[in-house]
């Protein structure tokens, strides 16, 4: 008796993506876009929402830059949390605040009373997307000695001057 063999198995085709991302790997054919020159709003994708002019980005970076020290500041003890009563909403006064009494309870210190802090934090990079001509997301990259911290917060623009509503430690 002779037994046939079946083939079971039937040939799959393969994927052209199979278990990894599916990325466009074709060259690019044009030339990439210029950058605007100074003083045209800028924007494309990856961008902001809105277009901002370079100068008004600068101006708002240096701000959150000052804004950002004085937030890591506050946390350390050396300056008190009333220094950004004026930039904030009552919520993230309360979060700066409490933070504050954390970071002072761990060092046995008191918050805002001048203390020095052994490392001082330093604002090294601010990074900001316009989402909407008043309101502005922003990255705060702070080195600590040779460690890194990174803040976000939120402003949005209220009576002539930016207010912070939300401020993530990360």
């Amino acid at each position: 008796m002779t037994v046939a063999r079946i083939n079971a198995r039937r040939p799959v085709p393969v994927a052209e993506v199979q278990g990894t991302l599916a990325l466009d790997l074709q060259p690019r054919r044009e030339p990439p876009a210029t950058p605007p020159a100074d003083g045209e709003p800028t924007g494309g994708a990856g961008a902001d929402v809105v277009p901002i002019e370079r100068t008004q980005r600068r101006q708002l970076d240096a701000w959150v830059g000052r804004f950002g020290q004085a937030a890591v500041e506050i946390v350390g003890g050396d300056r008190p949390v009333t220094q950004l009563l004026r930039w904030t909403s009552a919520a993230v006064y309360a979060e700066l605040e409490r933070r504050a009494e954390v970071v002072g309870r761990a060092g046995r210190h008191r918050p805002g009373q001048a203390r020095v802090q052994p490392v001082r934090p330093k604002v090294v990079s601010v990074h900001s997307f316009f989402v909407t001509p008043l309101v502005v997301e922003t990255s705060v990259h702070v080195r600590y000695g040779m460690r890194s911290r990174a803040l976000a917060a939120r402003f949005e623009a209220s009576d002539g001057r930016w207010i912070c509503t939300a401020l993530q430690f990360a």
